[in-house]
């Protein structure tokens, strides 16, 4: 186990993924950097900042389950508002669609580390 949600490798893509997707939504155009670029920040920041809470409540593992799910949940989200995004705005996104397949690789990771719980901790 680890000693902190610091170590786990979910937590430390997430949150430089969280990084690159930021910086890249506030080049957006203004009529969607409040919509789509406001909903892909917030769904990327939602999967780092629910493997952290989830971690917090490490001790009840179903807790710590649901917030592993959420996380998943927020990166299947941030994968289609960038698919979205690819779409709407390719000369700005199109030559960071390699984080489309980052964030399918984090999302495989974290349902890796759900099963690994379900099967593996102890409450």
């Amino acid at each position: 186990m680890s000693s902190s949600y610091r170590d786990l490798d979910i937590y430390n893509a997430s949150l430089n993924l969280f990084f690159k997707i930021h910086s890249l939504s506030l080049k957006l155009p203004k009529y969607e950097l409040y919509e789509l670029g406001s909903q892909i920040r917030r769904s990327s920041d939602s999967v780092v900042t629910n493997i952290v809470e989830g971690y917090g409540r490490k001790r009840y593992k179903a807790d710590f389950i649901k917030f592993l799910i959420y996380s998943h949940a927020s990166n299947d989200e941030i994968i289609l508002h960038f698919n979205k995004l690819l779409h709407l705005c390719p000369a700005i996104m199109g030559p960071h669609q390699d984080l489309v397949k980052d964030y399918e690789i984090l999302g495989a990771k974290i349902n890796k580390f759900i099963q690994y719980v379900e099967l593996n901790w102890k409450s």
